[in-house]
């Protein structure tokens, strides 16, 4: 469908990326990874035509159909937020509003008009309506409908015209018209950034069953596990091709850097014997011939190159906070909201010094307004909020990085806020937040999103708070910078209260979640990976008044009531992921045979998704429809490759069942 040769890139004397080559085909569902500014946001815009190569080229088919959402929506939309995402549908778009132009003039003909006219009209009614009823134009209403609700959008949106709405809602109706468009090949670069944790789950399924092709940009583990089935690795200026999600990407890569370090240091061996001989042998005669062999050899040796291994990786040591009171924040059958508008009612809970608490809650829940009353900036309508004698707090928001001054050097930028305390030198803090080196001497405009990212919020946590909020800050970070800042956060000496959609960050990072839903907030103590799926669990009644606690009498409900953090065993993340990459290992080696016979059965359906995908672009051309023989023979066609792709997915099917089957032996094992 799709095909990149030989490509290559550069911004100046810096070499983004050369020979890179692989293909996009239909079924295929590829996550583009790698680290801020290595260049995947430019791959992709090459893969659309917007940028050229340096070398290299991208071979499409002139009648294949792109979407694309960027990271930051540079179109303007206009209109009702239905009629803008109708509007992607193309082809059945056309054909809606050529079948109202034409109910429109029948409606317009005169009583007395020939019956010629009148049936060529009725004609060309019944020959579009046909098309647009063959291509589901009936059901498109209602498909829009369904992709918006999934997207989080409430019925009452519909009619909302798009220039009203925020710019992370206007993503969503951009993305919402992709999915209605259905897009030969489909490219999203970091399409999570704008959805809460409802809306990634709900993308999840719906990019997981994508028939055409997909390429796609993320950074959030879990996202890239359940949709992709391929991952290209850009790095160290190429880029790498793994079958398979992101676990299976994990044990490949560590393999292949396992295998290319043992085959440099072999080489690294052979030529440290070569280059003692030649300084044994330099000066005597009669071995001149010789060295000067072993000379011009080492010259023509091709070394091999060892991917880089090194990720942001740091070990933290904060220094302690100003001492807070035990309690940061209690909130007593509080309610919030702004004018005559209620967001959250009857919330009652205990925020101790220590946690780490995790907000989760579709977009427009209250989170927002959840984060403004704990920091002071808006007072309850109802109920009683206590915060704590001496809470010091600091937040980081989603746009912190616009704040950077672009003129200023890395170094620069973070004098600005780095107090010291501790006599800690200010180049080792910036070089745990990975910028080590030169990349300290940067200028701030040259930096990717990410990179500003990441200076922010080295910014906010440099010198630490009793109290620190973090709303979305893993919007584009890179995989290794997530790392970062999950270790960050479980090194953090302060309460720390967490926004985002990154459920590995919340499984990591969090020792309790807040779910807010439905003007609620519920209190669950640990993570709970039934409320990181798609909508949740349902909130349960709020509680009865005699057993919430009267104010002032020191009780607190036993719902809300944290023991010390301190108390609980402290276990290390570094030590669970390795762990996790032990048993990974034992399991893709007891499943080898089995991952083979999937492979090959995935591509075995992928090859009878493409014909069928090839047979319904032809039933979808007008003129196919002049011949009847055709037509049959073309339908018929297409229903025996639309059964072949079915035996295709049900082996696929058997074969997944088996493996899951045999790698939960395995992990039990």
């Amino acid at each position: 469908m799709l095909t990149a040769s030989g490509l290559a890139k550069a911004h100046g004397d810096r070499t983004l990326f050369r020979d890179v080559t692989f293909s996009v085909a239909p079924g295929r569902r590829i996550a583009l990874v790698g680290g801020n500014g290595v260049g995947k946001t430019t791959l992709l815009e090459i893969v659309l035509g917007l940028q050229e190569p340096d070398a290299g080229e991208i071979h499409r088919p002139k009648d294949l159909r792109l979407g694309y959402l960027p990271q930051e929506l540079d179109e303007d939309l206009d209109g009702p937020v239905l009629e803008v995402v109708l509007a992607g549908a193309g082809a059945v778009a056309e054909l809606a509003h050529r079948l109202h132009g034409l109910e429109t003039a029948l409606a317009a003909l005169p009583d007395d008009v020939a019956v010629a006219e009148r049936d060529a009209v009725l004609a060309e009614y019944g020959d579009v309506q046909a098309r647009f009823a063959q291509l589901g134009g009936y059901g498109l209403e209602a498909e829009a409908h369904r992709v918006l609700a999934g997207l989080g959008f409430a019925p009452g949106d519909a009619e909302r015209p798009v220039r009203e709405l925020s710019g992370g809602w206007r993503m969503r109706v951009a993305l919402a018209r992709l999915l209605l468009a259905s897009p030969d090949v489909l490219v999203l670069d970091e399409p999570t950034n704008h959805l809460d944790v409802d809306s990634v789950a709900w993308l999840e399924q719906q990019l997981a069953a994508w028939t055409g092709a997909l390429l796609f940009v993320s950074h959030d583990r879990d996202f890239i596990d359940a949709v992709a089935n391929r991952i290209i690795e850009l790095a160290g200026g190429t880029a790498t091709e793994y079958v398979g999600g992101f676990a299976e990407f994990v044990v490949e890569r560590e393999e292949r850097l396992a295998r290319a370090e043992a085959a440099a240091a072999t080489q690294a061996r052979q030529v440290a014997q070569v280059e003692r001989f030649i300084e044994r042998f330099r000066y005597k005669a009669t071995k001149a011939r010789q060295v000067q062999s072993r000379v011009k050899a080492l010259d023509r040796l091709d070394r091999i190159a060892v991917p880089d291994r090194k990720e942001l990786k740091a070990r933290f040591a904060f220094p302690e906070p100003k001492r807070s009171s035990r309690v940061v924040a209690e909130l007593e059958g509080v309610s919030a909201g702004y004018d005559d508008h209620v967001v959250l009612r009857d919330v009652s809970l205990v925020l101790e010094r220590g946690t780490k608490l995790a907000l989760i809650g579709p977009n427009g829940a209250g989170k927002t307004t959840l984060l403004r009353l704990l920091l002071g900036e808006l007072e309850p309508l109802a109920g009683t909020l206590t915060r704590g004698a001496t809470v010091e707090a600091a937040r980081f928001t989603q746009h912190q990085a616009e704040s950077l001054d672009p003129s200023r050097t890395v170094l620069e930028e973070f004098r600005t806020t780095f107090g010291d305390p501790s006599g800690r030198s200010i180049r080792t803090v910036l070089g745990s937040f990975g910028f080590g080196g030169d990349a300290a001497e940067r200028r701030v405009a040259a930096l990717s999103g990410g990179e500003a990212t990441r200076l922010a919020l080295a910014k906010v946590m440099c010198n630490p708070v009793s109290l620190l909020v973090l709303d979305e800050p893993t919007n584009h970070l890179d995989l290794p910078s997530c790392d970062l800042l999950e270790d960050a956060l479980i090194a953090y000496p302060g309460t720390v209260v967490l926004v985002t959609h990154d459920r590995h960050l919340i499984r990591n990072a969090a020792d309790a979640l807040l779910v807010v839903r439905d003007g609620t907030a519920r209190w669950i103590d640990g993570v709970d990976e039934a409320e990181l799926g798609e909508g949740g669990a349902p909130a349960p009644s709020p509680a009865p008044a005699a057993a919430r606690t009267a104010p002032g009498t020191g009780a607190r409900p036993s719902a809300t009531r944290r023991p010390d953090p301190t108390d609980r065993p402290s276990v290390s993340a570094k030590a669970r992921r390795r762990e996790e990459a032990e048993r990974r290992n034992v399991r893709h080696r007891s499943t080898k045979d089995l991952r083979k016979a999937l492979t090959k059965a995935e591509r075995g359906w992928e090859r009878a998704e493409a014909e069928v995908a090839e047979l319904q672009r032809q039933l979808a051309d007008p003129e196919i429809y002049a011949d009847n023989e055709a037509v049959k023979a073309l339908v018929a066609r297409h229903d025996a490759a639309k059964d072949a792709a079915e035996t295709a997915m049900a082996e696929w099917e058997a074969l997944t069942t088996e493996l899951e089957a045999a790698e939960a032996r395995a992990a039990g094992s």
